[in-house]
């Protein structure tokens, strides 16, 4: 699978650019069904059960901690085997024709949000 770049510039409250993020994603539209991965999961809550889950915390007084979705993926281990193109602007001049095996799912993976899930359950 090909790989590209997400390039995304962080602004404060004035709009001057703060820093500049990049961000490397796998070209998951070319998955195959049944060829590279077997089902697509989506973990979803209810809004009636993240409802109930806060008034529960707050009448107990509980701390609650967000977690960053976008970069959880990222610590989800790959039980197929994922080979993906070297990214743009990163290639090895003599070995052009090499490509990367993943060990950890990427941004665009169909397999991330599984992943994800069964390494933190």
């Amino acid at each position: 699978m090909g790989t590209r770049w997400v390039l995304r510039c962080k602004r404060d409250d004035r709009g001057v650019i703060v820093r500049n993020k990049a961000r490397l994603v796998v070209q998951g539209f070319r998955q195959v069904e049944r060829t590279d991965y077997e089902e697509v999961f989506a973990p979803v809550a209810l809004l009636e059960a993240i409802e109930l889950f806060l008034a529960f915390d707050a009448h107990n007084k509980f701390k609650v901690f967000q977690l960053d979705v976008k970069s959880a993926f990222l610590y989800g281990s790959l039980k197929e085997t994922v080979y993906v193109c070297q990214p743009p602007g990163f290639e090895d001049p003599i070995h052009r024709d090499q490509v990367y095996l993943l060990d950890k799912a990427l941004y665009g993976l169909h397999q991330a949000p599984r992943a994800y899930y069964e390494t933190s359950m």
